[in-house]
């Protein structure tokens, strides 16, 4: 278990972990073809573009890059009160008939990508859909994995695991606090 308060990735580890992140999807999906990659609010949006921008230097190619908001489609609304929506936006062509790679900054208990799921079938039918997370914190209530991981962190579940991106934070780091 990680001690209280510890620094596990810097801006370095991450830029390590995007790049093998987009390396193992680019070879698991056999190429970018009919890829597209959908970063949940907020944190996995930067990280969606990341992988992106690195799989278009690995294949020299573009690869469609959307947001997409769960806050109507979580099962905790009613205990956490009024929340601000963010955007959703899907790249052109849709998620039809395609390889969606859902993208997150942590996965704990795997109630996000369930209420992610359910937001993707209201926008439409994808071949597959696959998962990728920067840190997986295990402790999961759902039977839900990542296909793709940075960096597998075991934690307390008194502890919390904060990402910290620039597109957001102004800083590069994940941390783990209590």
């Amino acid at each position: 278990m990680v001690p209280a308060s510890a620094r596990v990735l810097d801006a370095a580890d991450i830029a390590r972990s995007v790049s093998r992140l987009s390396h193992e999807i680019l070879e698991r999906s056999h190429g970018s073809r009919d890829l597209v990659l959908l970063g949940i609010q907020t944190r996995g949006v930067p990280l969606a573009h990341r992988i992106a921008g690195r799989m278009a230097e690995i294949e020299s190619t573009t690869v469609p890059c959307g947001a997409l908001d769960i806050t109507m489609y979580r099962d905790d609304l009613r205990l956490r009160g009024a929340r601000p929506l963010d955007v959703t936006e899907l790249p052109e062509g849709g998620v039809d008939d395609r390889v969606v790679v859902l993208v997150d900054d942590v996965l704990y208990s795997g109630r996000t990508i369930r209420a992610a799921l359910d937001a993707i079938s209201d926008l439409g039918r994808p071949r597959a859909v696959q998962l990728a997370v920067l840190v997986d914190r295990g402790h999961r209530e759902l039977p839900i994995r990542a296909d793709y991981v940075g960096k597998n962190i075991p934690t307390s579940r008194e502890q919390a695991v904060r990402v910290r991106l620039a597109e957001v934070d102004g800083i590069d780091e994940v941390v783990v606090e209590g």
